[in-house]
């Protein structure tokens, strides 16, 4: 056992019963997180605007700040690009974490000083769980890739402005440098399809042991990977390879696809990052649902998603959610987010501990009929319905036919395949039946005649790749939106359609 895999093992041990301590003080920890935030949010202007020193109790708490979008904290943004101190937090941002929206173009989330370590400390404590969860800690001692977006920053109201995972890449403990990769030239690369090449070339007689990055990468890189080697499959190039990390998009859609390119046993472990903080890891081996890191200087509320568009809709702090019920996740932290509505649908598997599921995005759902079809129900429906049928989904993405010119209005899918099912139309009605039992209101739309089952439209091959090379967003952590209540994304896959 080498120095590194030697020394990790009792650092993990005290880091795993620390975070399974926190497992039965997570309610208290999130009520002091709230006070804390509270008297230093007070002295801010934001805090003075509305009233944080005055407020006592989450109730009151409630009363004094909205609920907010993006948008509203642009006018805050903009006094800190001006060098206004004391904004949304005190002092002054340390960095902004630029990053795109789908509806707000570029946003810039601030990072303070005391916001930083949330975002180190959550990947670090979901490998620490792992090696004391497995006792494997070997893979320490190989190559590793931590695939991130430049970490060349720009600066922005002269705050250091990048992309997260490039701000997070210059926090790599300086013990882990020798096994980074790709090499800090090639993570510098702006054109997607040119890094990846380069990335392929510098990793393929590596010993690699840990992979992380977003499912959509990974695959990519595992079938350029394959390529460039006769067709092997990724455990034959790299036999030592043990851990994938994973996060950014829900990991069932395109596990099968996954393993099946690896071609050996690898262990996974799934993480809930974003550019306002590091919210939940997968903690056990196996086990369903993240755990919310809850005492990291956030403090999380939770709407009902059937109450998110409601003027006052019904506010939950942690102790107040139930298991098995799709919340949105709104962000108070000591980056000075307030209210904040991330854009991210949650459900709770357990609530002792605090263990989540990540279910959907707010905007990304089709409800042109009254049917509220979520993310999460039509990725169960494919999923299914491809295990059944032995297909291999790709990718995919759903819009609403509304003008059609025969017969009813209907779901249009938009399906690009590895392996596609024998009977396509088939397939059809069998994705069509999970979805009808998983959505009672879509349902009620089939059966009353008001919809007719969904269609299937077959794309090209690296359709989905094309498209987003098309609009500038191939790669890094960019992912292809599951739903849309329009038709734009629809209207712009046309080309690509078999």
């Amino acid at each position: 056992m080498k120095i590194k895999s030697l020394l990790a093992r009792p650092y993990a041990s005290i880091v795993y019963t620390k975070v399974r301590k926190g497992m039965a003080t997570a309610v208290a920890d999130q009520n002091a997180v709230l006070q804390y935030l509270l008297k230093n949010g007070a002295v801010t202007v934001f805090g003075k605007e509305h009233n944080l020193g005055e407020v006592k109790t989450y109730e009151d708490f409630k009363k004094a700040v909205p609920i907010r979008d993006y948008e509203d904290f642009v006018p805050y943004i903009e006094k800190i690009k001006k060098g206004d101190q004391n904004v949304l937090w005190k002092g002054r941002p340390i960095y902004f974490a630029k990053t795109s929206g789908t509806t707000s173009g570029v946003k810039y989330i601030p990072i303070s000083k005391e916001s930083m370590p949330n975002h180190i400390n959550g990947a670090r404590n979901a490998l620490l769980c792992y090696m004391a969860e497995s006792g494997n800690t070997s893979f320490a001692d190989g190559k590793m890739i931590f695939l991130s977006g430049s970490p060349e920053m720009e600066r922005v109201g002269g705050i250091p402005t990048g992309r997260l995972s490039g701000i997070v890449n210059h926090y790599v403990p300086r013990y882990l440098r020798g096994n980074q990769m790709p090499t800090y030239e090639t993570n510098c690369i702006e054109d997607w399809e040119v890094k990846l090449d380069k990335i392929v070339n510098e990793t393929m007689t590596e010993n690699m042991t840990l992979i992380s990055g977003i499912p959509p990468w990974m695959q990519m890189y595992f079938e350029w990977l394959s390529a460039r080697n006769e067709g092997k499959k990724i455990k034959e190039l790299f036999p030592k390879l043990q851990v994938i990390v994973h996060g950014g998009v829900n990991f069932e859609p395109y596990k099968a696809r996954l393993l099946d390119s690896l071609g050996g046993h690898v262990d996974m472990i799934e993480t809930f990052p974003a550019s306002e903080g590091f919210f939940a890891f997968q903690d056990q081996i196996g086990g369903e649902g993240l755990l919310l890191n809850t005492n990291a200087g956030m403090f999380y509320e939770f709407i009902p998603v059937s109450e998110i568009r409601n003027e006052n809709p019904t506010r939950l702090s942690l102790g107040e959610v139930k298991t098995g019920e799709n919340y949105a996740l709104i962000l108070n932290t000591d980056a000075g987010l307030w209210g904040y509505s991330i854009g991210d649908t949650v459900r709770f598997v357990s609530t002792n501990p605090y263990r989540l599921v990540v279910t959907g995005r707010i905007k990304h759902f089709i409800s042109a009929f009254g049917e509220h079809v979520i993310g999460e129900e039509v990725e169960y429906a494919i999923m299914n319905a491809a295990k059944e049928y032995g297909a291999h989904v790709t990718e995919f993405t759903i819009a609403p036919a509304i003008q059609v010119t025969e017969g009813l209005p209907y779901h249009e899918w938009f399906v690009e395949f590895e392996t596609q099912p024998s009977n396509m139309d088939a397939f059809a009605l069998t994705v069509d039946k999970y979805l009808r039992a998983k959505n009672i209101y879509y349902e009620d739309l089939i059966s009353g005649g008001i919809l007719q089952p969904l269609k299937i439209r077959l794309m090209k091959k690296n359709a989905f790749i094309e498209y987003m090379k098309s609009i500038g967003k191939l790669g890094g952590q960019n992912k292809v939106p599951r739903l849309g209540n329009d038709r734009k994304i629809a209207n712009a896959l046309k080309e690509w359609v078999l």
